[in-house]
Order: C-alpha cells, then structure tokens, then sequence
C-alpha cells in the first residue's frame, strides 16, 4: 500500500516540477561509478528538487501513518508473542526454555535452527526465529544440554517479574548487586560496562542484562552463560579462527535483523560483495592499529564501496572495536545515536559484515548498509 500511494504521488509531483527536471533527468540516471554525486551535484544546484521531495516525503509519511500499524494476514507481521510462563528451575528462562533443557525441548517449540554459527566458548549459537520474530540463539554442549541463552525481543519470563522494559533499578533491586569483576584463567577482568550493561552470577550462571540508554535505562536484551561454559574461556578474548571470524559476521547481521523487527522495519539481506569491503576495512584497522572511518588512505566508506562497484543510492556504516562478542558489539552500537540510526534506518536494503582480529585477538567489526533503490 506504502509503496503505491508512493508510485501515486511521484507521479502527480513529476507532472506539477515538470520543467525543473525535463532537461536533466539524464543526469540522475546511475549509469557509472560518479552517477551517485552527479545526483548529488545536481540536487544542490537545483534546491527546488530537493523542496519538492522533502514536501512529497513528509505528505507521504502523514498520508500513509495509520497504515503502519493496520493488522494483516501476512505471517511475517501477525506473528503471535508466546505465553510465557514462570521458570521452574531457573530464575530465567527465555521462550519458556532454561539452562539444563535439552536441544528436543527447544526444537519442539522453536522447530529447526535458522543458523549455526561459532562463538568465543568454542560453541555454536544456533539461532531460532520466524523471520526474524521471536528471535532466540542457543548454545548446546556435546550432550545437546542447553548451557547459553540470548534474545533481544519479548521472550524474557523470570521468577522475580524482570522482563524487556523493566527499568534497571528494579533489576538492581531484584538481583542486588552486579558482579565488578570476572575472572579468566589467573587473571581478573575488570567489568567496565559503562552503565549499559549489568553482570550477575545467580544460580551457577552468569547472567548480562542488557539496558537501553535511550529508553530510559531499561531491558533490553539478556544473555545466560553457565558458569562451566563461561569459565572454560580462560582468556578475555577468543581465539581467532576463521570459523569464528565467519560467526561474528553472521550473528551481528540477526541480532541486527532481529532488532529491526522490534521496530517494525522491514528486514535486511545479506551481501556478500559489500561484506568483503567491510572485511578489508576491518583488517586494515587491526593490521595498522587504528580505529576511523576514514583509512589511512584518505578513503571514506563510500569511496570505499564505489572502489568495489558497489552501486548504491544511500549507504552507512557503523564501526565497533574491543568488544569480545557480536552481541556486545550490537548492544553497544544501539547505544550509540548515530549507529543506532544506521541500524534503524528504514530505508536500507542491504547489509554485509566484517570482522577481523589484532595481533592481541581484539575483534575489529565493521557493518556496511546500503539501498540501491532511488525511492523506498
């Protein structure tokens, strides 16, 4: 419907600009690598064009708003948040599934997982979700005991009532004080969450309450570890593989897909051309030891991408350093306001990921978005 009314109403601000664009409409046509600021060119020297898309644009958000949230039949929109029900040997279980449980319990109520992929405990997190609703990952050990658990989405039941939303002092009051230090191996890790984030150890597994700052502080996300599983990475960071390497990638792209669900935005694809880009930026970084959009070179991400022929009409990337996980990657980058809106950004199309790893094992991880439509 959204993209009718569109078509419609181009039409009708095509026929009333007429003159403005009758002459060089060539020019706006993408037809080489220098198409994308010819177009830019051309629109700051005609600011006419440029008022006239602002105003369509706006007449179309207000015209088209109650349709955003009109139920329909499509199962990719209508799909139904499960009951939940209290824990019965955990303080937290998340779609009804706790430490302990087995692979058949899950797959009963999740069906078969989406994706397989490595993570720093040397196991995999395999993903469950119906396009990216209820959206959960799962990590089993070599029995198929489930001994970690993730969501960013309304999956949350606990024996004390915290769920996604919960402000962070009622989880501070409910679990008491969070844990300052956690120990690898001989050495012991100091937690500097930046407030964005909360470590507890209850009922022998770690258990990380994620906090979204522009949402007042409160849930967003959780993540449960048992304590064997955590403390057989004896080091802060993993070891690099390619393997691992390969599953950072692809879990940022879900926990990125899974959170423009909560958002209502449609879902992005995953691209391999555009993943190697954002490889080769992250490599050079680890390689040369510095953190920047723009590499050493001079080069923008988009100079980058037009390098690759990558045609595109709106692109972004988001950069994370440091962090020992994708899902502390993204949960920090949602932090960030100009990441987050990269992640949000409605209008894009298409995602790839990069991931590449520093002499010190420090994963270096750049997202690069990009739509290749004109109008969206």
């Amino acid at each position: 419907m959204k993209r009718l009314v569109l078509f419609i109403m181009i039409l009708l601000i095509g026929y009333v600009s007429k003159p403005l664009w009758e002459e060089p409409v060539q020019q706006l046509v993408p037809s080489s690598r220098d198409s994308i600021r010819s177009a830019v060119d051309f629109l700051r020297e005609n600011p006419e064009i440029n008022f006239a898309l602002d105003a369509l644009n706006q007449q179309l958000n207000s015209f088209t708003e109650s349709f955003d949230n009109v139920p329909t039949n499509s199962k990719d929109t209508n799909t139904e948040i499960p009951a939940l029900t209290v824990p019965e040997n955990q303080l937290f279980s998340i779609h009804n599934i706790e430490l302990g449980d087995s692979r058949t319990d899950v797959e009963q109520v999740m069906g078969k997982p989406k994706r397989t992929s490595k993570n720093e405990y040397g196991v995999s997190w395999e993903a469950y979700h119906e396009n990216y609703h209820n959206f959960m990952m799962v990590a089993y050990d070599e029995n198929n005991i489930v001994r970690g658990l993730y969501t960013n989405q309304d999956l949350i039941a606990s024996t004390t009532g915290i769920k996604r939303g919960t402000p962070k002092q009622l989880v501070q009051e409910h679990l008491g004080t969070p844990e300052s230090i956690m120990r690898k191996g001989l050495i012991n890790y100091q937690i500097n969450s930046n407030g964005e984030y909360d470590v507890f150890l209850i009922d022998s597994s770690y258990v990380t309450i994620f906090y979204d700052k522009h949402k007042n502080h409160t849930v967003t996300a959780i993540q449960v570890i048992d304590e064997q599983l955590e403390q057989s990475k004896n080091a802060f960071y993993a070891s690099p593989s390619q393997e691992l390497k390969e599953g950072f990638e692809y879990q940022l792209f879900d926990l990125t897909n899974a959170t423009r669900v909560n958002h209502n935005l449609p879902i992005l694809t995953w691209d391999d051309h555009v993943r190697e880009t954002a490889r080769d930026h992250s490599l050079d970084m680890a390689e040369n030891q510095y953190f920047s959009h723009t590499n050493l070179e001079g080069e923008s991400p988009f100079d980058r991408m037009e390098e690759d022929s990558i045609r595109f009409m709106t692109a972004g990337e988001n950069l994370a350093f440091g962090q020992f996980s994708s899902i502390f990657a993204h949960e920090g980058l949602m932090n960030s306001l100009g990441h987050r809106e990269n992640i949000l950004q409605e209008s894009y199309e298409y995602l790839g990921v990069g991931v590449a790893f520093s002499n010190e094992s420090q994963p270096y991880y750049t997202e690069m978005f990009y739509s290749d439509s004109p109008f969206k």
